[in-house]
């Protein structure tokens, strides 16, 4: 096994050499584009199966591997079928006139890549938003982003891209307010839409006393990373949810310490 590994290392050829990271960088594309969603677990499942595949394969496994080999090739067809927003979206950019122009900064072949630290957020505003509109029982949704940046979310409602600022979000929320139906996305500490559309939870679970703002909350956190902040308009709770997993009747205090520990902000002693 030693001498055949050898031999192979000898007759690497630079052809080979480029191939092996032609494809790392195709993977590693694949994960920014994919992760804080979803579909990045589906994508790492796939993975998963290739190089079991591929093992089974090396060690001459021949009914393992031929089953593995129609999965995969079934499986591909399944994939195109399941991604087929995020392709759309792709072969559109890749047809713009500006996707390839030069000093595109934040770009790597054909994914941005982000150098920067992002702004910490400023949590104590929106907890004193969401505690004011709580005691004037104003319904509220607000989305926390983290590693997936919510783009398709974001182009259903109306672009702000304003400093995070308690008076800001009281007043978009304001029930006769135009933008108060829908969400507000929050991302890297700045409001960068809202009246956004969100994917509702198709989860039982969910006590039937809650609305739609709440299943909103649960279908986000499902289909990503972010956090959602619910006030309910009717009894003016407050509520989080992470992972599709919604705490109902939180405290102030509960949330600001929730939401602390989720974005790394530091505590004052």
């Amino acid at each position: 096994m030693t001498e055949l590994l050898i031999t192979g290392f000898i007759n690497l050829r630079w052809l080979d050499i480029l191939d092996i990271i032609l494809v790392a960088l195709l993977l590693y594309g694949l994960y920014n584009f994919l992760r804080g969603t979803v579909a990045m677990n589906i994508f790492l499942g796939v993975v998963a199966i290739f190089l079991i595949w591929r093992l089974v394969a090396l060690l001459e496994m021949e009914l393992l591997s031929d089953i593995l080999g129609a999965f995969i090739s079934v499986g591909f067809i399944a994939l195109i079928i399941i991604f087929q927003p995020e392709i759309r979206k792709f072969l559109l950019a890749l047809g713009t006139p500006t996707f390839f122009r030069k000093g595109k900064k934040n770009k790597f072949l054909f994914w941005k890549i982000n150098w920067s630290h992002d702004s910490q957020l400023d949590v104590d505003k929106i907890i004193m938003a969401c505690q004011r509109m709580s005691e004037t029982r104003e319904g509220a949704l607000i989305v926390l982003a983290k590693n997936n940046d919510l783009r398709i979310y974001v182009e259903t409602g109306e672009l702000v891209n304003a400093n995070v600022s308690g008076q800001l979000i009281e007043n978009i929320f304001y029930k006769n307010s135009p933008l108060h139906d829908g969400a507000m996305i929050i991302r890297n500490n700045k409001i960068v839409a809202v009246a956004c559309i969100l994917p509702v939870s198709n989860n039982t679970l969910i006590p039937k006393r809650l609305g739609l703002r709440h299943r909103a909350a649960v279908g986000i956190t499902e289909q990503s990373d972010a956090i959602a902040v619910t006030v309910s308009e009717q009894t003016g709770g407050i509520s989080y949810c992470k992972l599709g997993s919604l705490t109902t009747r939180v405290k102030p205090a509960q949330l600001k310490d929730f939401l602390d520990s989720e974005f790394g902000v530091e505590t004052q002693d």
